[in-house]
């Protein structure tokens, strides 16, 4: 619209406490006569417990109390999803742990270093039992069993009955490994807990969702939800990791309430890398069949999700997300998707930027370049044969999924246009004569992935005040994304009033009276539209009120440029919001805005690699990722989002990985070990967009925060294989390391190399038929 603010690259409004150090997190936050929490976690990935003796912390210098299991008697819960609803996670270990970092006792003590000193005098007999570590090896009959009286370490699955590759001229199998990350926000885990009278609680916790915490919270404590009020102040990043009631949570609030006093608990670096749940963790086997022309006749894949101990729910992500997104962006006539999540002795996994999407993109992607290698057919031009039709939109998918608009190649070909391929290529081809020891690959990535999953609703809010300053709410909860920019910028260019009036509130459970939180990329199409909605009805009762002060027909007020009320054909009579809004009860309006069904933001990325293969080291030289998130609200909040998603995108391509010894230790506990990139070992990113408006929503917009992290990880990959095309190299599995890439190197000048597929586990055979209503088999099926 002519004059509009939305479109424009507004400055956000918030990051000035935020640079400035102003912002109050929950590590700062101090209490009359709080308590610090210190954990005793487990030493062993698998024991059984035979005695816990905590005279002696108890005993210790300024500790108040030291509790185990049997002490507070907590319940055992799931997290935000449930894989398996038989294997609930106890707050703190009964009888067994089950992976290393598991809380055992907690300490509360006058201070935190009194709480740290007296853990290490609390002293657990354990009986080590065998440790599951690997997926895979878990799902093996003779597994060692991490339940007692189970019979496998399934935590869930099903199978598809289609037979996808029946009319394949031509079949690609590849096993391809989606590694474990771990979460690493800047702020680990932090809980605060005051008790109030009448068994009311007061909680300030590092949290994605407060509303569904409260939710919980109460639940489990046998509370009314407006006995609890959560309070999320600034988080230092969520990423999926921060969603739901964790162990952690649930043992803080028990002590606080037993004592009756306040009590806080701030994860360590060190506690985060082994207890925060982790992502991602999914080994797949795909086979993808084609005719000799290049067309896509169908699609097998069978996938292993580890969900690590007490079935974490990021193993449910391979059931649904990765399923949902299985066919990507392609006409696939016939699609069989079968997945089995594992039990492990590992540190439970959980949500990660994308959570499930982007293991699904990075399968397709791989086997995509595969096949293209196979045939002999360029990979850009491959993608173009099988992509779905523009004019096919809305289009139900065979997961069901219904996509709501999408042109792949639109993205496609701006992508190629900025990096300028055929110039590459050139550079490419004359390395490869030359026979330089540095090669160059070029990778690229088409994507679609799902956004506010299932649509949904959520509350916003706007209330005028008597001055004409502003306040809106929203029941998303925005921890860096923008949310205060993004939703002033849409009350102010429907109402005129400045953003530097706008106050914004969220995050409070006694403030906002409901909301969903953040998470699957669903802030702006569900929250910001419910901002739009209240403000037009502010503005209607506005416009009543100014009507009658005007002495004018409501028909005939209208919002000035200046955003004043005047009347049409008489510049000289107007009146100011703060006129307005003091000429009776304070303007207001909370509303819930309903998306019915998903959106389906979509992208191309082009990533150009150098290899050394003399020393298996890779180097970034250009990313170009275009990314499609329907209507753009703020140009400056989507390359946020963007750079933010490439980072980690790139970063699990190249860097990192979680990693366990045989007996199920963690070796990646520390940042030491754990190879998370720093800005030295990044590059300037290259972000742009293209605007295909989504139908389901008044703006138009489809989400942004997870985007750039699906299309990122296979660019880069595939551009690392194709570096070492010419030495017969078809797979490098993630993350590509220098040591992974020379042993590729290695192999292929020795005549070694592995075939990339091997036959998947039995397992798969014996999984329910998905929709089927046959029983399921023990672990059940979700």
């Amino acid at each position: 619209m002519p004059g509009s603010i939305l479109g424009t690259s507004v400055r956000r409004v918030e990051d000035r406490d935020l640079v400035t150090g102003a912002s109050t997190y929950v590590g700062n936050l101090v209490l009359d006569g709080m308590l610090h929490l210190t954990f005793v976690r487990s030493p062993l990935a698998h024991g059984r417990i035979t005695g816990i003796e905590t005279a002696a912390a108890a005993a210790a210098p300024g500790v108040v109390a030291v509790f185990t299991a049997a002490d507070l008697d907590l319940p055992a819960h799931h997290g935000l999803m449930v894989l398996n609803p038989d294997l609930p996670r106890p707050p703190l270990a009964v009888d067994h742990v089950r992976f290393v970092g598991e809380a055992v006792a907690v300490v509360v003590a006058q201070t935190q270093a009194q709480a740290v000193d007296a853990a290490e005098l609390v002293e657990v007999d354990y009986d080590p039992l065998p440790a599951a570590v690997d997926p895979e090896a878990a799902l093996a009959p003779d597994a060692p069993l991490q339940y007692p009286g189970r019979t496998d370490n399934l935590a869930g699955g099903a199978r598809s009955d289609a037979d996808p590759l029946a009319d394949a001229e031509v079949v690609v199998r590849a096993r391809m490994v989606n590694q474990r990350l771990a979460v690493m926000p800047m702020e680990g885990n932090a809980i605060a807990v005051r008790p109030e009278v009448d068994d009311a609680l007061t909680i300030w916790v590092s949290t994605q969702m407060p509303h569904g915490f409260r939710t919980q919270a109460a639940a489990l404590f046998g509370l009314e939800p407006e006995q609890v009020r959560v309070i999320a102040p600034h988080v230092g990043g969520g990423f999926g990791g921060k969603a739901g009631v964790l162990a952690e949570h649930t043992t803080a609030i028990a002590a606080a309430r037993a004592l009756g006093r306040p009590v806080r608990w701030v994860e360590t670096r060190s506690e985060n890398l082994v207890s925060m749940p982790h992502g991602r963790g999914q080994i797949a086997y795909y086979e993808l069949g084609l005719t000799r022309a290049g067309r896509i006749t169908g699609l097998r894949a069978r996938v292993v999700a580890d969900s690590g101990a007490y079935a974490g729910f990021g193993g449910a992500l391979a059931l649904g997300p990765t399923y949902t997104m299985s066919q990507g962006v392609y006409d696939i006539p016939v699609v069989g998707y079968d997945a089995a999540a594992a039990l492990t002795t590992t540190t439970p996994m959980g949500a990660f930027r994308g959570a499930g999407r982007p293991e699904a993109t990075a399968h397709l992607e791989r086997i995509m370049d595969m096949a293209a290698a196979e045939l002999g057919i360029d990979p850009v031009e491959l993608r173009r044969r099988n992509f779905l039709d523009p004019a096919a939109f809305p289009h139900t998918m065979h997961s069901g999924a219904r996509y709501d608009v999408g042109d792949y190649d639109l993205p496609l070909r701006e992508a190629l246009r900025l990096v300028d391929v055929d110039k590459v290529r050139e550079e490419q081809a004359a390395r490869r004569e030359s026979g330089d020891p540095v090669q160059i690959g070029i990778g690229v990535c088409v994507y679609v992935e799902i956004t506010a999953g299932g649509g949904g609703s959520e509350f916003g809010s706007v209330t005028i005040h008597a001055d004409g300053t502003a306040t809106i709410s929203a029941g998303t909860s925005g921890h860096g994304q923008g949310h205060p920019t993004a939703f002033a910028m849409l009350a102010s260019d429907r109402l005129g009033i400045p953003m530097e009036k706008f106050t914004f509130v969220q995050s409070d459970t006694a403030l906002v009276p409901r909301g969903s939180g953040t998470g699957g990329s669903r802030s702006l199409q569900l929250g910001g539209n419910a901002v739009v909605v209240a403000a037009d009805d502010v503005l209607v009762q506005a416009r009543r009120r100014a009507a009658a002060l005007l002495e004018a027909a409501e028909d005939d007020v209208e919002l000035t440029e200046d955003g004043e009320f005047g009347v049409a054909g008489v510049p000289s009579a107007t009146v100011t919001w703060a006129e307005v809004a003091s000429a009776g009860e304070e303007l207001h309006a909370g509303l819930d805005f309903r998306q019915e069904g998903a959106t389906f933001p979509f992208g191309a990325h082009v990533s150009v690699v150098e290899v050394d293969t003399d020393t298996g080291r890779v180097t970034p030289l250009r990313h170009v990722a275009v990314d499609d998130c329907g209507r753009i609200l703020n140009p400056l909040l989507v390359a946020g989002q963007q750079h933010g998603g490439l980072a980690q995108g790139v970063a699990q391509a190249l860097y990192e990985e979680v990693v366990f010894d045989g007996e199920g230790q963690p070796l990646t506990a520390t940042l030491a070990d754990y190879r998370m990139p720093t800005a030295a070992d990044l590059f300037t990113f290259e972000t742009a967009n293209t605007e295909t408006p989504t139908p389901l929503n008044p703006l138009g917009a489809k989400g942004i925060g997870e985007s750039a992290t699906v299309g990122a990880t296979p660019a880069v990959q595939n551009a690392v294989v194709d570096a070492l095309a010419p030495l017969g190299v078809r797979h490098v599995d993630l993350p590509c390391t220098p040591e992974r890439v020379w042993r590729a190197v290695q192999d292929a000048r020795a005549g070694t190399l592995p075939d990339p597929w091997r036959e998947p586990p039995a397992v798969f055979a014996t999984l329910p038929v998905r929709g089927a209503k046959a029983a399921a088999p023990e672990g059940g099926e979700i």
